[in-house]
């Protein structure tokens, strides 16, 4: 586990015992569909991949088998196909996550920033729901899995403002181009003037902020147990977007991440949080994820 994220592993431990395990078959198949995507191992080493619509579809197969009952012999999918039996996960989550692979390997770029939220669904939010039901939080409690939703969001918006500068090494790019036009950045040199990217940054940091800050909200529904382990990984991750937004212009000089002494502060402050009364935030002016699979 520790070989792939760091911080996850953290966080997870903090979980039920229960709870841990299944959380960690579910991030077993994140990582494996992660890795198969962009050609890496446990996260690290993203390359251009040359056959990419074919990796999706096989990792298609090999989901939709695992989701069926039947053994894939491999280890990550079937890992799935355990979690999802157990905690009663419907199909469509796991194909909503492989849907934002899909929109990687066709070189997709958000237009909008709405745009930009569904992407953080399919690639993040979708597994903050999944989450969620691993936790216990039933399919009708919508405002609770939509606060589960935005957890995922948060961090992928803060991996995002984190990796321009690998994405654009690699031809991405999730900043939404009517950003990119406002501010005067061409799509196929982002890097090119800091000073400008920087206002993306920090953009990108405080819109995380606020989905995080529902995300809060949510957590404190859960078990004591749960709670802490999320509010632990909101604090983790939400420090990537801030020390983005900190550093300015020079957050793209050397990749950002959390130390070991942080990520334990993170799960201290957490402890005691998860204590608390649930904090008021309305959600009505956010984003909201897809009420079905489908999306354009």
């Amino acid at each position: 586990m520790d070989k792939g994220s760091k911080s996850f592993a953290l966080a997870s431990k903090l979980f039920a015992p229960d709870l841990r395990e299944r959380a960690w078959l579910l991030y077993a198949w994140c990582r494996a569909c992660d890795d198969i995507a962009d050609g890496q191992e446990m996260g690290h080493g993203m390359t251009a991949v040359s056959d990419a619509p074919a990796r999706i579809e096989a990792m298609r197969a090999l989901t939709a088998r695992a989701l069926a009952g039947e053994r894939t012999g491999e280890q990550a999918f079937d890992a799935l196909g355990i979690v999802a039996a157990e905690c009663v996960i419907p199909a469509s989550l796991p194909f909503d996550v492989i849907e934002g692979f899909a929109l990687d390997s066709v070189g997709w770029q958000p237009q909008t920033e709405s745009d930009l939220y569904r992407y953080c669904y399919h690639v993040a939010g979708a597994v903050g729901v999944m989450m969620a039901l691993v936790m216990g939080v039933r399919p009708d409690e919508t405002d609770t899995l939509d606060r589960a939703c935005d957890l995922g969001i948060a961090f992928q918006l803060g991996n995002i403002a984190r990796d321009i500068g690998e994405d654009a090494s690699v031809g991405r790019c999730y900043l939404p181009r009517d950003w990119l036009a406002e501010i005067g950045i061409a799509p196929d040199a982002v890097m090119a003037d800091r000073a400008k990217l920087a206002v993306l940054g920090e953009r990108l940091a405080d819109r995380a902020a606020l989905y995080e800050a529902s995300a809060r909200a949510g957590a404190a529904r859960l078990s004591y147990r749960s709670a802490w382990a999320v509010l632990a990984a909101a604090g983790i991750y939400g420090g990537i977007a801030r020390e983005v937004a900190r550093r300015g212009a020079r957050a793209w000089d050397a990749r950002v991440s959390t130390s070991r002494a942080q990520k334990l502060r993170w799960a201290a402050i957490a402890a005691v949080d998860a204590w608390r009364a649930e904090p008021a935030f309305d959600r009505t002016a956010l984003w909201t994820r897809p009420r079905t699979s489908n999306i354009s």
